[in-house]
């Protein structure tokens, strides 16, 4: 479970509004602005985040099981993007994603990765899954 795993440290800018952390990644946007608007903030000036990839499909549910063999829970998104500006080359090869349920219960995404010629994130609702060639962001517990 420790193998291809690759970890990364970030100071996410947790003052800014949603929108404002998604447009200082410089990333072509396709998102659901009412799920932009309700992503996790998360908490830490300096975070640890642990990618992992699984090489197949899972499904969101299947998604967190998988976190938790790692001994991980998904990053926020705050995190994740401080990663992708950071590293504006990161998910060239590794895109990326993670994960959380909204107040109804739906997931919700945040996935970094080269889209349509270009760099693009999206941010969205949706009950599907992963395909394989994800990496997934998430922080220790």
């Amino acid at each position: 479970a420790i193998s291809g795993m690759i970890v990364r440290r970030v100071r996410p800018n947790r003052s800014r509004a949603p929108q404002e952390m998604l447009d200082a990644t410089g990333r072509a946007q396709y998102t659901d602005k009412a799920v932009v608007k309700m992503m996790p903030k998360g908490e830490g000036d300096e975070v640890e985040i642990v990618f992992f990839t699984l090489g197949c499909y899972v499904s969101d549910a299947d998604l967190d099981a998988e976190y938790e063999l790692r001994g991980l829970k998904p990053a926020d998104p705050y995190s994740q993007a401080a990663v992708n500006e950071a590293d504006l080359a990161f998910a060239d090869t590794k895109p990326n994603g993670t994960h959380w349920k909204d107040a109804e219960g739906e997931w919700c995404f945040a996935a970094f990765a080269g889209w349509h010629g270009g760099r693009g994130v999206g941010v969205y609702r949706r009950g599907g899954g992963w395909c394989d060639g994800w990496w997934f962001a998430g922080v220790r517990k």
